[in-house]
């Protein structure tokens, strides 16, 4: 019988101080010489013993790297013969004359991506995003939060999991969770539901990509406002939807504006209660219209209701769905701009009809929502936690928001124009043509003052020039030293 040829050390080493352990050492090092076939398929390895000896170390990571390269089918043992590189591995021809080849870039044909993600812009999280403080949007006052409440409520769900917990969940989301949602809906925003109506999901942004992919098709038309939120225009490009920009004025969406120019559209994709980003609420005659139209075109409309829970000049503002007769509105919520942004939690509430379809789509995206989060939440609306918070930071928004827009009255009068106050945690204003929002918003982000530019949220060229100013996360003694500075770098 042919004897297997001499199993010579690789050249590799170890370093003794490093952070690495030495079996992975042992083990990286060989992976990357077979991997670049400095090793050929079936060549012998060193004995354990060998390989030890010729590092000066213990053989017990020599062996701890053979086992993990044994598991992984880089090696192959062979009784009374020893260790192989694994036959089983794609062979490289040993005499070749072709050069290496470089790595092929994206758009050549081996490395083609679907249109959709070529369509979206290039994902970039600017610092007013990222940061808290004046004037940062969509920021709640976390300090406010009662974090004990919410630590204790964890503590008591975490603790002692049941079995069904940890299973698979309902894709609908959480029982306890829908029947405490459709109470809070029917008595604080006079939505029409019942539990079995209401789907959890992870935040509003995942709520829209799923009625989108249960609505439109490819190539439909769906009315925004313009301006609008940027982030929804994104999931409605990936899903190569037709956008029809809608204007929005004091109204809100000009729906005689959007059935001049697509008066057959899919879909309507509106947040009547306020508006993002100039924080308008949609009068009683526009929502009747834009129902009206629905009706008459067989189109669908998204509510998006994202912060309707902060009022200052009158109640909370119905719904557009408590108001919609012939089941043609799929009403969004959330709880991310309320309590927190991570909690990512929000909620579908479907016409009877569309609840099925809308349940396959969700399972077969991510199964279910996660149950720990949920039951934590279920239990702080039910046992009164949510009331009790929503009163205090409405009386805690409501001042910020007298003590912002005074400043800006007596600060920047001249400059700006204040639009959207009345409602949510953010207002708007409106620059002079000759200011470019974009570049003061970098210049402030030096200084620690968080402008969003205004001009991003329009389709329309050229965009009207201005910030969203939020006011949530912001201190009130800190609202008017931060106008002053804001009037230093428009003037």
């Amino acid at each position: 019988m042919r004897s297997a040829a001499p199993a010579f050390p690789p050249v590799l080493s170890v370093n003794r101080h490093a952070a690495r352990p030495l079996h992975r050492q042992i083990y990286d090092a060989f992976r990357s010489i077979i991997v670049a076939r400095t090793l050929s398929s079936g060549q012998p390895i060193p004995s354990s013993r060998a390989l030890a000896a010729e590092l000066g170390i213990s053989r017990i990571p020599v062996l701890n790297a053979y086992a993990q390269l044994l598991a992984e089918g880089y090696f192959e043992a062979r009784v009374g013969s020893g260790t192989f590189v694994s036959r089983s591995l794609p062979a490289q021809p040993a005499t070749s004359n072709e050069p290496p080849s470089s790595p092929q870039k994206l758009g050549s044909p081996s490395r083609r991506l679907a249109r959709s993600s070529l369509a979206l812009p290039a994902y970039r999280r600017e610092p007013w995003v990222r940061h808290r403080g004046a004037f940062s949007v969509s920021q709640p006052a976390l300090d406010v939060f009662p974090q004990k409440v919410w630590a204790n409520l964890l503590a008591r769900h975490g603790r002692h999991p049941r079995a069904r917990s940890l299973e698979y969940g309902d894709p609908m989301g959480l029982g306890h969770l829908r029947e405490v949602i459709a109470v809070y809906l029917r008595t604080a925003r006079a939505v029409r539901c019942e539990p079995g109506q209401i789907m959890i999901v992870s935040g509003s942004q995942q709520a829209l990509d799923i009625s989108v992919r249960v609505l439109l098709n490819p190539g439909d038309s769906i009315w925004v406002e313009e301006p609008g939120y940027w982030l929804a225009r994104d999931v409605l490009t990936a899903a190569n939807c037709r956008i029809i920009p809608v204007p929005v004025d004091a109204e809100g969406l000009d729906v005689a504006a959007g059935i001049q120019r697509r008066r057959t559209a899919r879909a309507a994709l509106v947040a009547p209660s306020h508006q993002f980003p100039l924080g308008v609420t949609m009068s009683a005659s526009r929502r009747l219209q834009l129902l009206h139209w629905a009706r008459q075109a067989g189109s669908w409309i998204i509510e998006d209701d994202y912060d309707s829970e902060y009022r200052y000049e009158s109640n909370p503002v119905a719904s557009l769905q408590g108001l919609d007769d012939s089941s043609r509105v799929i009403y969004i919520g959330t709880f991310s701009k309320v309590l927190f942004p991570s909690l990512r939690i929000g909620y579908l509430v479907l016409p009877p009809d569309l609840v099925d379809h809308f349940l396959r789509m969700r399972h077969s995206m991510d199964v279910s929502p996660p149950h720990l989060s949920q039951a934590v939440l279920a239990d702080f609306i039910s046992e009164g936690h949510f009331a009790r918070h929503i009163r205090k930071m409405r009386a805690l928004y409501a001042e910020r928001r007298c003590i912002l827009v005074d400043s800006l009255q007596r600060e920047c009068a001249s400059l700006v124009r204040v639009i959207g106050n009345s409602a949510g945690m953010h207002l708007a204003i409106t620059l002079p043509k000759s200011c470019h929002d974009g570049q003061i918003s970098l210049s402030a982000a030096e200084q620690s003052l968080w402008l969003w530019p205004l001009s991003p949220s329009y389709i329309a060229k050229p965009p009207q020039q201005g910030f969203i100013l939020g006011f949530g996360s912001t201190p009130a003694p800190e609202i008017l030293p931060a106008v002053r500075h804001l009037h230093k770098l428009i003037s």
